[in-house]
């Protein structure tokens, strides 16, 4: 087995890296990647990026967000969280068979302390009957990887905030994420495991998994990205995870209703959205103004939507003359 150990902590980068190494590095062996990322939201393949995040709180510190090849449900990770991914032949292991990826992982943390980890359902690795670890697969081109997140260390209290949407305001055809009781691994460690940082709890795994006492013993074993390596993963980083329209563009078409009672008139907004942007909006609601809505709803067909493409679309737009005595903030907070 091979090795790869991501020096990037941006989640988009990495996982970039592993699709190019996946598609475009030919190994003898299954290789093994590792990599650790800031505060981050990962989106499964088929799912609606906006119904899955409070994109308000996401913007307002500075998570960021893409969308991954696998599929599953969302998962917010910091530098508390190390992901490991292998890397095989398609004929190698069964597509969806998790447990025969995972096992070494979980033998590696039994032998750290954590001896309730088990493997449970269909992609989860559980302690104590909590899930600290989230799995996915991916196949193409004769290649397969299956990657997960380890909860080391992560902070908590962020997950029910940012990934914390209303259910009555936006409805789409996407695969929803199940809600699960999550813990951090950490407390489940022997002692003198509980206060490794996140890369050190990375270099002890490797080590166990390579049955080795020291790293030095498995240079040969690890892979260097060329200066062609990182030219393809550039482009991969552009094209993909990266890019507006592969992250929320690429969501299934959905429906958005907001309504919001204001002193001078209530308004129910009813936006159709597809492939990110709006094709259809309908204005409702007691509200008054000299100037008919459907002339705002117009000039935002065709828009993004994101708070601020919205904003630019209507920044020329006397927003008074159709919702009379409603602030333009209000207005694009009802939305957003």
């Amino acid at each position: 087995m091979y090795y790869y150990v991501m020096k990037s902590n941006d989640i988009r980068r990495n996982l970039a890296t592993e699709q190019y190494l996946m598609n475009e590095i030919k190994f003898d062996e299954p290789l093994l990647l590792f990599y650790i990322e800031g505060p981050c939201i990962i989106v499964g393949r088929n799912q609606n990026t906006l119904e899955e995040i409070n994109k308000k709180y996401v913007d307002e510190h500075g998570i960021v967000v893409t969308r991954r090849l696998s599929g599953g449900g969302a998962v917010y990770q910091d530098l508390g969280n190390l992901c490991f991914s292998f890397v095989v032949d398609s004929d190698s292991e069964e597509f969806g068979d998790f447990k025969s990826f995972v096992q070494p992982i979980v033998d590696a943390l039994h032998d750290m302390g954590a001896k309730s980890v088990e493997v449970s359902g269909r992609n989860d690795i559980l302690v104590d009957g909590k899930k600290f670890s989230g799995n996915a697969m991916y196949t193409k081109g004769g290649k397969t990887f299956s990657h997960g997140t380890l909860m080391l260390d992560v902070d908590l209290s962020v997950i029910p905030k940012a990934l914390d949407v209303p259910e009555d305001k936006i409805k789409s055809k996407g695969i929803k994420s199940v809600s699960s009781r999550v813990t951090n691994l950490k407390p489940y460690l022997s002692p003198k495991y509980q206060d490794l940082t996140t890369p050190e709890f990375r270099d002890r795994l490797l080590k166990e998994l390579f049955h080795v006492d020291d790293l030095d013993q498995i240079k040969d074993k690890e892979y260097h990205l060329t200066d062609d390596d990182q030219k393809g993963i550039d482009k991969i980083f552009d094209d993909y995870y990266n890019n507006w329209d592969w992250v929320y563009g690429n969501s299934p078409e959905f429906t958005v209703k907001k309504r919001q009672h204001f002193t001078n008139g209530t308004i129910d907004a009813r936006l159709q959205v597809d492939d990110g942007k709006v094709s259809n909006v309908k204005f409702f609601g007691d509200y008054f103004g000299p100037q008919d809505s459907t002339e705002v709803a117009d000039k935002l067909k065709g828009v993004r939507f994101e708070r601020k493409d919205f904003e630019d679309a209507l920044k020329d737009v006397d927003l008074n003359q159709y919702f009379t005595g409603i602030s333009r903030d209000d207005f694009f907070d009802m939305l957003f």
